[in-house]
């Protein structure tokens, strides 16, 4: 632990204007938001190639899971949340990057829908490799650990869905 108390720093080491630390160290947050929700959407795109290749591999009932509609829409609705997260994700760092105002709320959006979004789509490949899929020597399971602290780190989702209902009813 550190502790500063009675430290004196000289002014000429200020970084920003005087009262505004807070403010800037929030604002760090955001880029750290965007990365992690990056990461998400990085294994779950991992996943859900990974998935891809096994239900073309992998039968059942004499036919591959490729084969399966049910399967095939639940691969379309992965990709397409993926996407729709990776949008945002972008949206999201174009606004902090510039320094536009409305930077952290979607930043927030953007880390809550990815993480979330990540965590549902390795969850549902893990599903759809049944119990192969949940072995400790797969990269799946793995991926899972990794994509659920996603949803916790730089702020859980649930004090980003503060961050965006404050920003947005002016609270």
């Amino acid at each position: 632990m550190v502790n500063f108390e009675n430290c004196r720093v000289p002014a000429a080491n200020l970084i920003g204007a005087e009262g505004q630390g807070f403010k800037i160290a929030m604002a760090g947050l955001d880029g750290g938001r965007l990365n992690i929700g990056a990461c998400s959407i990085g294994g779950a795109q991992f996943c859900l190639d990974r998935t891809i290749d096994y239900m073309k591999e992998r039968k059942q009932f004499g036919s591959r899971l490729a084969d399966f509609q049910a399967l095939q829409f639940r691969v379309a609705d992965y990709a397409t949340d993926l996407e729709a997260a990776r949008l945002l994700l972008h949206r999201a760092a174009v606004a902090v990057g510039a320094g536009e105002g409305g930077a952290t709320r979607l930043a927030a959006q953007a880390k809550r829908l990815a993480t979330d979004t990540g965590f549902d789509v390795v969850n549902g490949c893990l599903q759809l490799h049944g119990g192969y899929g949940y072995l400790r020597d797969h990269p799946i399971e793995r991926v899972l650990r990794d994509v659920r602290v996603h949803q916790i780190l730089e702020g859980t989702n649930e004090v980003m869905r503060l961050i965006i209902s404050r920003a947005m009813l002016g609270n």
